[in-house]
């Protein structure tokens, strides 16, 4: 897998003016090579800097999202199961607002196709749709590109540096435990 994805990188670094497109349709087929939003953003940072790679993610989440909007109404059951996700996870019934969503989609541990279907279920019609998805997708774009470019200006000594601290915090709250469970943590709390 990692070979893969090593290939696919220098695929679209050499690429030239045709590795804006490849990397769009990198974004639009990683959740088939199970690649986090969150790597391809930053890898947009890296190649192409942080505006042209904010407009590309941005694009590219945009493209996925209505290939996700066709695929939820080709597959039911694919719909059944985020629902299901959908109420494990937020047990309140209400509607989210758009800067509710925006923020959701920027967190890396939120599920993206939640809210994408939290999108399907507030939108009346697909250009609805790929509007709000649009809009959703400009702060997990600009942010993570912008720390993909961060980490191309670094030196080679000060990403190591950089890459050394991440794995020693990730290891330091991999390590804490905690006795909230899953349900407690996100149901809302009786008075």
């Amino acid at each position: 897998m990692e070979e893969l994805l090593e290939r696919s990188f220098q695929f679209i670094e050499q690429s030239g003016w045709f590795a804006p497109l490849f990397f769009v349709l990198l974004h639009v087929f990683r959740q088939v090579l199970f690649i986090p939003v969150l790597l391809i953003c930053l890898l947009g940072g890296y190649l192409f800097g942080t505006i042209y790679g904010s407009l590309y993610s941005i694009i590219g989440l945009t493209a996925l999202s209505v290939v996700f909007y066709g695929l939820i109404h080709i597959l039911p059951s694919m719909k059944d199961k985020l629902t299901a996700l959908k109420q494990r996870f937020l047990k309140d019934k209400h509607q989210l607002t758009l800067p509710q969503m925006m923020i959701m989609r920027l967190m890396p541990f939120i599920h993206f196709h939640l809210v994408s279907l939290y999108l399907i279920e507030s939108t009346r019609n697909v250009k609805d749709y790929t509007k709000y998805s649009f809009l959703v997708s400009i702060p997990p774009a600009v942010v993570y590109t912008a720390f993909g470019d961060m980490i191309h200006e670094l030196p080679l000594a000060g990403t190591v540096v950089f890459a050394v601290f991440l794995a020693v915090l990730f290891l330091f709250f991999r390590k804490k435990r905690t006795n909230i469970r899953w349900n407690d943590f996100f149901s809302p709390k009786n008075s």
